[in-house]
């Protein structure tokens, strides 16, 4: 699907294309350091921005960086260097009504404070890591 999606103050906005409507949540310790929680997010075909100089990246590890509004702050998205590859967060998107959470990740980090509603997959890290052909005790991104 295509999406439109901004940052809080608007100085980002990006249009995507062949938007997963499928979410993860993420809850490495990572993700909730940068997002106060878990991570919500969906991967997208390509993304446009308008606004690119209000983009910070932070480069989280060799193989992936996380960028957010310099102005205000919000998330935007995840990126994997190698692909391209943009994980969009799901806040960032204008419609979020099409999304649906089909799975969580790094469950053996979540805190007891909370639990996601519904039956879908629940990974651990390693188990994460495997999936997507990484070595499990790897550096988290």
């Amino acid at each position: 699907m295509a999406a439109t999606g901004k940052c809080l103050c608007g100085a980002v906005t990006f249009e995507a294309d062949d938007v997963d409507p499928h979410i993860h949540g993420c809850h490495c310790s990572m993700c909730r350091n940068w997002s106060g929680g878990p991570m919500l997010a969906a991967a997208a075909g390509s993304v446009r921005f308008r606004g690119e100089e209000h983009i910070a990246r932070y480069a989280s590890s060799d193989w992936a960086e996380r960028a957010f509004c310099s102005r205000c702050g919000s998330n935007l998205f995840y990126r994997l260097k190698e692909t391209d590859q943009h994980i969009v967060c799901m806040g960032a998107f204008d419609d979020e009504s099409a999304f649906e959470l089909v799975g969580e990740i790094y469950v053996d980090e979540k805190p007891p404070g909370y639990d996601f509603a519904g039956d879908h997959p629940r990974q651990t890290g390693e188990e994460f890591l495997a999936s997507i052909g990484q070595q499990p005790g790897a550096p988290q991104s």
